[in-house]
């Protein structure tokens, strides 16, 4: 998109949300210092000012769908569990009422409101950049206190009552390998590595339990914002959906997730055990660690699907995009994981 017609997009975004917060505020609203979030490719994060007529000033985020053709194709093969940004927007306010620390949740734009599918919220001070929460010098103290936040937090999250959610997809081990070898097949190339990873995973899959848990889907370091003292709030809960709660648990140690601090395999920052005792202290159930190490190996394997199939989006024509091309090139490392972790 030119400058000019970039303007014009912002222009237009801006004066949609002082339509929409006016309506919400119930005095009227002008917006300043409106900006995009970097990442998240899936969906849009625009940070801004709403300013009101006595000088006072809220700081809210806008999270929306991006703008895009209806033929377009898909960001990631994981699309049977993505929700919509009016249930995304309920689970979040479900979660939060029930302890979990997320953004407090004000409306859901209109269709007439010109800014998309989304929904605003209000700001929270932290960052997710990975790279500064492992290594800059005053996070150090956060450092210490992330890995037992985020098992408390976790334990805190699977006991939100089903009741208070909105209706969800069930995710089971068994339909994401499906998924998986579905994504595999689709790019037509052979990839021994991941397809011996999958009937390794097949071979040993843990039970369903008998009534799923309320999960994440994409806990990670990089998903959550952080501040001197440690976790602010849970972020991207685009794929939530009821299934194992140590889906999450996993994920959250899968290599990728440690941004270089391998030897830290809770999120860059702490131990399985030190992840793990905190999960059950904060009220988690009993954690078979068989079981937490199967999900941490099907994370693995996830991830380098998700990658080598955003390349394949790329090489294959369907969008061309060096940003897509370059996750490609970490299947390679997930790879190497797989097998040390079958090894």
């Amino acid at each position: 998109m030119d400058g000019a017609r970039e303007g014009d997009a912002r222009s237009e975004l801006a004066s949609g949300l002082a339509k929409a917060c006016s309506r919400h505020f119930g005095r009227p609203v002008r917006i300043a210092g409106l900006f995009r979030h970097s990442g998240g490719a899936s969906r849009q994060t625009w940070g801004f000012d709403a300013i009101f007529g006595d000088g006072a000033v809220e700081k809210l985020v806008l999270r929306r769908d991006p703008p895009r053709a209806a033929d377009a194709p898909p960001q990631n093969f994981e699309n049977s569990l993505a929700i919509d940004r009016a249930t995304e927007f309920a689970v979040m306010r479900a979660a939060g009422q029930h302890g979990v620390p997320a953004p407090s949740m004000l409306f859901i734009a209109r269709p007439d409101d010109g800014v998309g599918d989304g929904y605003v919220m209000k700001s929270v001070d932290g960052t997710a950049i990975a790279r500064e929460l492992l290594r800059a010098p005053r996070f150090e103290h956060a450092r210490q206190r992330i890995p037992g936040q985020l098992g408390a937090i976790l334990a805190k999250l699977h006991a939100v009552p089903l009741s208070a959610l909105p209706r969800l997809n069930i995710g089971g081990a068994e339909s994401v390998i499906a998924t998986m070898r579905r994504a595999l097949d689709t790019t037509r190339e052979p990839h021994p590595v991941f397809e011996l990873a999958l009937t390794w995973l097949e071979r040993r899959m843990p039970p369903m339990p008998a009534t799923p848990s309320f999960v994440h889907g994409d806990f990670r370091t990089g998903n959550y914002l952080a501040d001197e003292s440690g976790v602010t709030a849970i972020l991207d809960w685009e794929i939530a959906h009821l299934g194992d709660p140590l889906e999450d648990l996993g994920w959250l140690c899968v290599k990728s997730w440690r941004f270089g601090a391998v030897d830290k395999p809770a999120g860059g920052f702490g131990s399985r055990e030190e992840l793990w005792d905190a999960y059950e202290a904060a009220g988690g159930a009993k954690i078979n660690r068989d079981h937490a190490r199967w999900w941490e190996i099907l994370g693995t394997a996830r991830w380098g699907v998700i990658c080598m199939t955003q390349a394949w989006k790329h090489l294959s024509g369907a969008e061309e995009s060096m940003e897509l091309a370059s996750i490609g090139r970490r299947a390679v490392e997930t790879e190497v994981d797989l097998l040390e972790l079958l090894g």
